[in-house]
This record gives structure tokens, C-alpha cells and sequence, in this order.
């Protein structure tokens, strides 16, 4: 009743409409300074309540109400902040294509930069002109490509995995089949301007395998991890052996991070060695642009050792979160006592807050199952972020609807991922 009392105080207090503009997120053109309010309001209020300022005197004399009115007040700022995000998310999303068109056609205006360049003294040759072809080809259909795809990306988005985060090796592969459709383009060129037959036989046995036998052998391995690691993903997931939260916005970091933003070996390595290898490669074309690269075996297997890092880095990455223990909350001054209903539990464990999940949206979906009761675990503020609920422990009070008696504890995470059941004893 406190709770409820305080909260309609504080409605009352508050006004409706838009203050100084759209910044609401059904606009594109206002969903960025909505966001950005929303999160400097929750800032401060969090950091007002962490200080102690803004309770209500009706609940100021309970340390459980103020606490359950605090969270209360949090979730909901939080899942403004959320909406925000995924207006402005998709906004930012569908101005990128521009920027993607942009980035596709800047490669071609320095190829034509660079050819000019070299010309000079050595005079303009058909491969030249081969290879600015290829260019515009695959540029024009990377842009057709952008423009039916606009609302997701662009160009990025076959790119752009189930969590909203730019895939690591779908990015990998898409780089090597486009550089593989150049080489090939700039053959039809060559094969095309061929004015003998010994010329276009020569092109022809260019695309000879024993030529190319590196680089379709690298083709084939990146483009089948790309395949395998979405099932593989998906499969744990599933089978609840990895969390998985949705991001709001794909981010360039995303190519050598985790989902907590944190940089991943397994990650890293993949993206630079196939950045080296394929422009190994395409100085090779440049040499020899009348065959297929032919990509040495030694860098060719150096390519391939990093996948399978990144593979195995895939299938040790997550685990399921798990209680280790339960145990009265005790205050200092407190007795020790067995655990009553109304007291405060402490869950002990590992794996509770999945990466990516450190968002206070994301934190407001725990819930703890204490027999058949579901507990939302409350947001405890503190200066720049909050004490509970954390990866390792989570303080929940046991509600009187709990019946006394041995009874399961059971925590579900943000993603969806459920805990193993630990047994403790709620007495009168």
C-alpha cells in the first residue's frame, strides 16, 4: 500500500506531452535525442536513490518498502531507456544503408585512383580495365543489394546475426566470396577482351583448380563455419548451454568482442588473419590477373588453423548458470537465525547476469523461483551501477506466500536460461 501510495504521489507530480520537440521513438528523426534523454534521466535517478535522495516519506521508514519502491521506480525508467534503444536502434539501422552504398563504391574510386596512377609510363592494358569492370559490376549489385535490403543494414545485413550483432564469421566469409566474384569477374573480362585464341585459352586454364586450389579451399572452409557456428549456436541455446541476449544496434566492435564488449582472442585473430590472407591474395590477382591467386598452402593452412580456433572458441564460450549456495542475509547487529519467511536470501553461484545483460532492462527480468512463487529480483542502486542483483549473488526476500518447509530455489536469468534447483528449509 506504501508502494502504491508513493507511486501515485509521484504520477500526479508528472506531466504528459513532448517537451521542446519530438523526441519520441515512433520518430526516426527524434529517436536518437530520446534515447539520449532517457538514459541521462535514468542516470541521475539511479544515482539520486544510490545518494539516498527522492524517497517518499510513505515509505521511507521501511527499508523493504523503500527498497521494493526503488526498484520499482528503476524498472520502469529502465524499460523507457529499453524502448528508447530499439526506436533509435532501428532508426540508425535504416540510415546506414547510405553509409554502406558509401563504403562500397569508395574501394572502386581508388582502384580507378591507383590504376591511373600505375598507368602512367606503362600505358593503359586491358587487365586495367578488367579489373575497373569488375568493380562496377559488383559494386552496382552490392548496391541493389543495399537498397532492398535498407531497412536492415544494407550491404551488412546478411552480416547482422539473430542477436542484432555484426557475425564474426558470416563477415569473414562474405569478405572472401566477394574477393573470390572479383577474381572471377575480372577472368570474364579478360576471357572477354581476348582477341586470339592462345590469349583465351591462358584465361581459361587460369580457373584451372590446381591453380586456385588455396583459395577455393579456404572458400569452402570459412563460408561452412559460417554455416556451422549458427547451428552450433543455435543447438546451445536451445539446449540452455549458452545465454544469449538481443543487442539493440549491430556495432563494428562487434567483429572482435564478445557480447559484453569485451575483445575475444578466438575473435580477433580470425579477423586479422583473413584480412592479411586476402590481401596476400589480392596483390597476387594484381601480379597475375589472367589466373585464379593461387594462394601459397602455407598461408592457405595458416587461414584454416585460425578457424578451427575460432570454432573452438565458439563451443567453450557460455556455460549454463548454476547455484553453488543459499544463505540467510544478515545485517550487521542481526542474529544468526534459519531462514524465515520476510527474511532476505542470499544466492550464491555463477553465471546469473549473461554478457550483454548488464543493461538494468535486462537486469529487471531475473526472477527467482522460491517454491511456486516468482520473485523479481529487486535493483539495489549504487554510485555508477547498481550492488544487486550481480554474477556471483543475489539478494531476494522470501514473501509470505511462501509455505514453511523444505522448499526449491531456482533462478532465471535474463536470457531465459533456468538454474539447477537447490533445496533450503523456510521455517515459521
Amino acid at each position: 500500500m506504501a508502494v502504491q501510495e508513493a507511486r501515485g504521489g509521484a504520477d500526479a507530480g508528472a506531466h504528459g506531452g513532448h517537451g521542446g520537440g519530438c523526441t519520441c521513438g515512433n520518430c526516426p528523426h527524434g529517436a536518437r535525442e530520446g534515447h539520449r534523454r532517457a538514459v541521462a534521466e535514468f542516470l541521475l535517478m539511479r544515482d539520486e536513490f544510490a545518494a539516498g535522495q527522492g524517497l517518499p516519506a510513505a515509505v521511507a521508514h521501511s527499508a523493504s518498502a523503500s527498497r521494493q519502491w526503488v526498484s520499482e521506480e528503476l524498472t520502469q525508467s529502465a524499460e523507457l531507456v529499453a524502448e528508447r534503444g530499439r526506436a533509435e536502434g532501428e532508426a540508425w539501422l535504416s540510415r546506414l544503408w547510405r553509409w554502406t552504398v558509401c563504403a562500397v563504391w569508395a574501394p572502386v574510386v581508388v582502384l580507378l585512383l591507383v590504376q591511373s596512377l600505375t598507368a602512367i609510363g606503362a600505358g593503359w592494358t586491358s587487365a586495367r580495365t578488367a579489373g575497373l569492370l569488375a568493380a562496377l559490376v559488383l559494386g552496382g549489385a552490392l548496391t541493389a543489394a543495399s537498397w532492398f535490403h535498407r531497412a536492415r543494414g544494407g550491404v551488412l545485413a546478411p552480416a547482422i546475426g539473430e542477436d542484432n550483432r555484426l557475425s564474426t564469421s558470416r563477415t569473414v566469409a562474405a569478405a572472401w566470396v566477394l574477393f573470390v566474384a572479383y577474381a572471377v569477374l575480372v577472368l570474364v573480362g579478360r576471357l572477354a577482351a581476348a582477341s586470339d585464341h592462345a590469349e583465351r585459352d591462358a584465361v581459361i586454364s587460369g580457373l584451372e583448380l590446381a591453380r586456385g586450389a588455396g583459395v577455393v579451399t579456404v572458400l569452402a572452409v570459412v563460408s561452412g563455419i559460417a554455416v556451422l557456428v549458427r547451428r552450433v549456436v543455435g543447438l546451445r541455446i536451445l539446449g540452455q548451454r549458452l545465454q544469449k541476449v538481443r543487442a539493440d544496434r549491430p556495432r563494428a566492435a562487434d567483429l572482435l568482442t564478445d557480447d559484453a564488449g569485451r575483445g575475444t582472442f578466438a575473435d580477433i585473430q580470425y579477423v586479422v588473419i583473413s584480412i592479411v590472407a586476402v590481401l596476400f591474395a589480392a596483390v597476387r590477382l594484381a601480379r597475375r590477373p589472367d589466373q585464379l591467386p593461387d594462394l601459397p598452402w602455407g598461408l592457405a593452412v595458416v587461414v584454416l588453423v585460425s578457424a578451427a580456433t575460432y570454432v573452438a572458441g565458439k563451443y567453450a564460450e557460455g556455460g549454463r548458470p548454476v547455484i553453488l549456495s543459499v544463505v540467510r542475509a544478515r545485517e550487521a547487529g542481526d542474529l544468526d537465525a534459519p531462514i524465515r519467511t520476510g527474511d532476505d536470501i542470499e544466492i550464491r553461484g555463477a553465471g546469473f547476469v549473461p554478457a550483454g545483460a548488464q543493461g538494468a532492462d535486462r537486469l529487471t527480468r531475473m526472477v527467482v523461483r522460491i517454491g511456486a512463487v516468482n520473485v523479481h529480483v529487486p535493483l539495489v542502486p549504487v554510485t555508477g551501477g547498481f550492488s544487486n542483483p550481480t554474477d556471483a549473488v543475489l539478494t531476494v526476500p522470501v514473501p509470505a506466500d511462501v509455505e514453511p518447509g523444505r522448499v526449491e530455489v531456482q533462478v532465471v536469468t535474463a536470457a531465459g536460461v533456468e538454474t539447477n534447483r537447490y533445496a533450503i528449509d523456510v521455517t515459521d
